[in-house]
């Protein structure tokens, strides 16, 4: 990997998410060699992927580069790779640019999505946890408008122009509002020659309520927001299979769709190495102590989505959100220099500082620790909280003229086919409608 020999300790972390980011910043010109791995050279601002999806906001507005976050740390070393395996006898990760010895390892390599087995779903659905994936998804769904609009058959065109969400988390009761809005205000405008009231944004939800992370007050809200826009919520259904054509389900409801996108769970993205008394079995988490530290181990550490630290609280871990993240990657940054000072360790504490999810123009759902409002106001909130939270003045700047663009002109300028997204053939064209 070409990294210098150094007489300070080797810090080693694997991933450029939110943990990862926030314990670089933590480890900033201290007295260690750092060495940051990632498999892309950005940071993406994950909550706002679906604003991309849909033509909302470009890619590079919510993406930063990771060398520009570290320009300026001191011994401290970026590497493009992808790690396969770590070494934890020989205290070395194994990637495909080469080895490299830590003396401690962090892994933050986050979280990707969850199909529960499904490879037919895994193969035909589309997923939503990077911006290559979102563009995708922006480019599959206005690809299958042009196509709906070239093809005679009306199965086959309703097919093109039914969207199916499955998973009523936020991200899909946000795509889902996206979607619906895009339906209302500007799909009508491109596509004239279809009839754009055939649309369909079916969510499903396995369980009896939307956004079930979250306070009832919410999800109650979230829902009446997503009918009035025109979503058609599904409850207590669960999707068995997807061909690329039909949606089979565990009730009588079936759907004849073109574009499934899947937001019914996520799963850690782990590495292989250790051992398996560490990982908790089908989410794939590490399981931690309350110093973050991998049970097993004593110079390996893991933080975020990957990490599984099992309390009376938090029976299963905490949750896969951005704010467990960026906190534990900032006290273990505390707790690693304490560590290698011989000092002892201070126990992690998450504080909630509550959840929140949009739905649309001048809708939204917020959850404080004492209060849940929702509305004009909690959109608002949501946008200054999201806003502020990106790195970099540029993002902050680009992101807020667009939304401030699209608010006033009621429009999403983004939607273009720059990379077309190669997917089986849906409908296949007699001479005569080409």
């Amino acid at each position: 990997m070409n990294i210098p020999h150094s007489d300070k300790k080797r810090v080693v972390i694997i991933g450029g998410g939110f943990a990862g980011l926030s314990i670089a910043k933590k480890l900033r010109n201290k007295n260690l060699q750092v060495v940051l791995l990632d498999k892309h050279n950005y940071h993406t601002f994950q909550p706002l992927l679906y604003q991309v999806a849909t033509g909302g906001l470009e890619a590079g507005s919510i993406a930063y580069p990771i060398r520009k976050v570290i320009q300026e740390y001191k011994d401290f070393y970026f590497r493009l790779t992808s790690v396969k395996e770590i070494d934890t006898p020989n205290q070395k990760i194994i990637s495909e640019i080469g080895d490299l010895h830590y003396d401690y390892l962090v892994i933050a390599t986050g979280s990707k999505t969850n199909y529960f087995g499904n490879k037919e779903i895994e193969r035909n659905s589309m997923s939503m946890k990077t911006i290559p994936q979102s563009l995708n998804i922006r480019s599959l769904i206005l690809e299958n408008f042009e196509q709906a609009v070239l093809t005679t058959n009306e199965a086959d065109k309703n097919a093109l122009i039914n969207f199916v969400l499955v998973g009523a988390g936020p991200t899909g009761v946000e795509l889902a509002g996206a979607l619906a809005e895009m339906k209302r205000a500007i799909l009508q405008k491109d596509y004239p020659d279809l009839d754009i009231s055939k649309m369909e944004i079916n969510l499903i939800q396995s369980g009896d309520r939307v956004l079930n992370t979250m306070s009832e007050k919410s999800s109650e809200a979230a829902e009446r927001f997503l009918v009035d826009l025109g979503v058609i919520v599904h409850k207590n259904v669960r999707v068995t299979n997807y061909d690329g054509r039909t949606i089979t389900t565990n009730s009588d409801l079936t759907f004849e769709t073109a574009t499934v996108i899947w937001t019914a769970g996520v799963q850690g993205a782990k590495v292989a190495g250790l051992d398996s008394k560490s990982l908790v079995e089908k989410v794939e988490r590490i399981r931690v102590n309350q110093f973050n530290q991998v049970v097993g181990y004593n110079n390996i550490f893991a933080i975020g989505d990957i990490a599984s630290m099992e309390s009376e609280k938090y029976p299963q871990g905490h949750p896969m959100m951005a704010q467990p993240a960026l906190q534990q990657g900032d006290l273990l940054g505390e707790n690693l220099v304490k560590l290698i000072d011989n000092k002892p360790m201070k126990p992690f504490e998450y504080n909630d500082k509550g959840s929140m999810a949009t739905i649309g123009r001048n809708l939204a759902v917020v959850d404080l620790p004492k209060y849940h409002f929702n509305g004009v106001f909690a959109w608002f909130v949501w946008m200054f909280v999201h806003l502020f939270s990106l790195i970099g003045f540029k993002n902050k700047a680009v992101v807020f003229l667009n939304w401030v663009y699209n608010y006033v002109r009621f429009d999403r300028e983004g939607r273009l086919i720059v990379r077309p997204f190669k997917k089986r053939s849906f409908v296949t064209f007699t001479s005569d409608e080409v």
